[in-house]
């Protein structure tokens, strides 16, 4: 299978725009910057959220965030997506009616860079999702799939500022995307993973963030058993991870790496 046939969007140059600096040495630059725009999601007739992002791949990023609150779960269900961009707003419409008041007033603000939120009972979505214990992956592999990632050119490397997140098989790094928020980057995933209906099962993911109980939720949700991080967790993501039988790992740089869970999944060789 090729590796990467999604790429970040490093010559997309609406996503950064050049600023000028003063270096160390009071020499005037012009620097890479990031771009933050706002996007406003629609249910129907009914306003979601409003999502800081860099503005890429809009509809995966709104697919995924409706699928992974619970408000979509087959990408059968939608009928249309309305994407404006003068108008910074996308709308997602559905053949049923659609109406999450009660949902939305129930609100957890998550640690999720850029302000995560995570909307109703979650918890109770993931307690009858089972993890495939038959998907494993040798410690060459992990180091080799790190290497790869880190050494693709990506926007991280180019304006820094934002996290990158990756559908991986084995040692091959597949889909690759990017944003100011990890959780806007891990809704992206889920888009994609909905709308061609992958099978995760025999998958990892891996981040560049962090590991909170948010991501821990939402790679249980989309049913990937490996989720892999070059940062550190929390002790509240390593609770839900082993309790749901997560392989987790984190603080994956170099040939160095931290087993928090499912240590069952991991090969050494």
């Amino acid at each position: 299978m090729t590796e990467f046939l999604i790429k970040p969007s490093i010559n997309n140059k609406s996503l950064f725009k050049y600023k000028n600096t003063i270096n160390e040495k009071g020499e005037k630059i012009d620097i890479p910057i990031i771009e933050e725009k706002p996007l406003t999601l629609f249910l129907n007739n009914q306003e979601i959220v409003t999502m800081m992002t860099i503005g890429d791949y809009p509809e995966y990023l709104s697919i995924g965030y409706l699928y992974n609150q619970g408000m979509v779960m087959n990408y059968e269900d939608i009928k249309k997506i309305e994407y404006h961009r003068d108008l910074k707003t996308i709308v997602v419409r559905t053949h049923d009616k659609t109406n999450f008041e009660k949902k939305l007033k129930k609100k957890v603000n998550t640690s999720g860079c850029a302000q995560g939120t995570v909307f109703g009972d979650l918890f109770e979505e993931i307690e009858s999702v089972k993890l495939n214990k038959k998907n494993k992956i040798t410690n060459n592999q992990l180091l080799n799939l790190s290497k790869k990632i880190n050494l693709e050119p990506s926007l991280y490397l180019k304006v820094g500022a934002i996290h990158g997140c990756v559908l991986c098989q084995e040692d091959r790094p597949l889909y690759y995307f990017e944003d100011v928020g990890r959780h806007n980057a891990v809704d992206k995933i889920a888009g994609l993973i909905l709308e061609k209906k992958l099978k995760t099962e025999n998958m990892s993911f891996y981040t560049s963030g962090r590991l909170t109980s948010e991501m821990v939720i939402k790679c249980i949700k989309m049913r990937i058993p490996i989720l892999l991080s070059r940062s550190g967790f929390t002790s509240w993501a390593v609770e839900i991870a082993r309790k749901k039988d997560l392989t987790m790992i984190g603080r994956l740089r170099g040939k160095r790496f931290s087993i928090l869970s499912g240590s069952h999944r991991i090969l050494s060789e």
